[in-house]
């Protein structure tokens, strides 16, 4: 057996991300340096509050920042190393070529779907991105495997995003999210805005690609009551900081910090057996 560790997916010393603005209302630190591993193979959940920071934590996880836009966040501060490469000053041409091995699931990316292409174009928009000579079977041999992975009818991939139930067109932002079988995947509240009874159908799809699949992952949920259907391992954020980060039952069992143990009460006070996905809700409309 070899004792050769392996490097871990993601790691995180000291990272602060601000955002740069004219305005001193909106300038200053939205991530306060934050240190953590996510190793290969491994979920992490995020989770916290509006405003805590874990949505900037997610676009940075996703390289998205550094890229001289008012809406990116900034590093200033600690280092971030995302399979291997240091993020943080890194040059354009290595994060494209790193972006390939990453899929990132924004906030209302089932509403950020191109409208005038069918479901099967818009899963397999990122392979003809990549190489416009790639071969037409092939990809649709892919975007196909997906679709069924994320549990729609084939019917679906001729379909427009119009036609599609707000859930439905989630689960057609993750698979093309999957498209290119990223090692890593980053997804921001990927339950946001959907009917409280289809988000764990979700959540299992996630579950279901990683086990399949066996790429890591950062989710990031305002919901705590949602975490264990897709991890064990959680971090807490609050104003910018990890308040706490680990295994669940040890972040939860032995909260350290008053926002955590709020957590853990609110959590125990509402706890419930989660509702699963009606069976119309299967259906292309």
């Amino acid at each position: 057996m070899s004792d050769v560790k392996l490097r871990p997916a993601l790691s995180a010393r000291d990272l602060s991300l601000h955002y740069e603005s004219s305005s001193q209302a909106t300038r200053g630190i939205a991530v306060d340096g934050v240190s953590f591993d996510v190793e290969e193979g491994q979920i992490l959940a995020v989770v916290g509050e509006t405003g805590s920071g874990k949505s900037t934590l997610a676009r940075a996880l996703a390289l998205e920042a550094d890229r001289r836009t008012i809406s990116s966040p900034v590093i200033r501060g600690g280092s971030l190393k995302v399979l291997g490469s240091e993020v943080r000053g890194i040059n354009p041409r290595r994060r494209d070529r790193l972006s390939i091995q990453i899929g990132y699931l924004p906030q209302e990316a089932g509403d950020q779907l191109a409208p005038r292409l069918t479901i099967g174009e818009n899963v397999a928009e990122p392979i003809f991105c990549r190489d416009r000579k790639f071969d037409q079977d092939e990809a649709g041999h892919a975007v196909a495997t997906l679709i069924d992975a994320v549990r729609l009818p084939l019917s679906t991939m001729n379909k427009y995003p119009h036609e599609l139930s707000k859930g439905q067109r989630q689960r057609v932002a993750i698979a093309r999210a999957m498209v290119l079988e990223p090692r890593l995947l980053i997804a921001d509240d990927p339950t946001a805005g959907i009917d409280v009874t289809v988000r764990g159908t979700i959540l299992d799809i996630l579950s279901s690609l990683q086990r399949d699949r066996a790429f890591s992952a950062v989710v990031v949920t305002a919901d705590l009551s949602e975490v264990r259907r897709i991890s064990t391992q959680l971090a807490v954020m609050y104003r910018g900081v990890i308040v706490g980060i680990g295994d669940i039952d040890d972040v939860l069992g032995d909260p350290r910090h008053p926002y955590v143990r709020r957590l853990a009460r609110s959590l125990d006070a509402s706890a419930s057996i989660p509702i699963e996905a009606p069976e119309e809700e299967y259906r292309v409309r």
